[in-house]
């Protein structure tokens, strides 16, 4: 199913059952997989394994070299999962580092890019014009709205919900929702957290911990804050979570809510 116009490279490994549309490039050092389809005029370059059951629609550019003009227009790495939609004009860059890692599942809308040594989780969303800069980490489940801009190194956590057009200079934590210019927290992600089916009980929780960190009205900083919920919350696995995503977040401040603006 590879239609006459379409350059395949020599070395290129292309399942059998991978459905390739007009005028698509495919390099050297590309892997496909299984029942993956290539609609036409999709460019997959640089060493890029793509899983099984994907679909890449018209002038996405998948693995190209990197921006980053310390590296230079080097060929890097690209992983990208199983049953992933990738629309039209997308971009994403291949890694100069670790490479660049995409999970299972992931929607990447119209106009979305993703720079060199970005790691996605399994099920995130990017709606359309979202970019993200290099070595940006999304956990599973995350959504990020249209427009929205992602400084490099920023962390984001499981089943965070970014609102659209926000510009997110900080680490947001998982489970909640975050947007503004600059972005800032406001609550947690409680319709995303329902539709994933948190029970009462563990949203419950949840909010008793980020009332405990963010809403706190005594006289403790954000640090001490942390290690008292850790004896209060500390056995409770989605308390866990967030306090150690918090305990590792140091290249970028903590995405905070408004009256903070951000977290040291």
């Amino acid at each position: 199913m590879i239609h006459p116009s379409a350059i395949i490279e020599k070395g290129a490994k292309i399942h059998e059952s991978v459905t390739i549309g007009p005028f698509c490039h495919i390099g050297p050092y590309v892997e496909i997989g299984a029942k993956s389809i290539l609609h036409a005029h999709v460019v997959v370059s640089g060493r890029t394994s793509i899983g099984a059951s994907t679909q890449i629609f018209p002038f996405a550019c998948v693995g190209g070299a990197s921006q980053d003009q310390k590296a230079g227009l080097q060929d890097g790495e690209l992983t990208l999962g199983d049953n992933c939609l990738v629309r039209e004009n997308v971009t994403i860059n291949s890694g100069v580092g670790l490479g660049t890692r995409i999970g299972r599942g992931c929607v990447l809308l119209a106009g979305a890019h993703v720079a060199h040594d970005c790691c996605l989780g399994d099920k995130v969303l990017l709606a359309n014009n979202v970019l993200l800069g290099g070595h940006v980490n999304l956990e599973d489940y995350v959504v990020v709205g249209g427009g929205t801009a992602i400084h490099q190194y920023v962390r984001i956590g499981a089943y965070a919900f970014i609102g659209g057009l926000a510009g997110v200079e900080g680490d947001v934590a998982p489970f909640m929702r975050a947007g503004g210019n600059r972005a800032h927290i406001y609550g947690l992600n409680l319709i995303g957290l329902t539709r994933h089916g948190f029970d009462p009980r563990r949203i419950a929780t949840l909010k008793a911990l980020y009332r405990h960190l963010f809403n706190d009205q005594s006289n403790l900083v954000f640090r001490e804050r942390l290690v008292e919920a850790r004896s209060l919350f500390g056995d409770d696995a989605d308390a866990k979570k967030l306090l150690d995503f918090l305990d590792e977040s140091k290249v970028r401040p903590l995405c905070a809510p408004r009256r903070q603006r951000s977290v040291a």
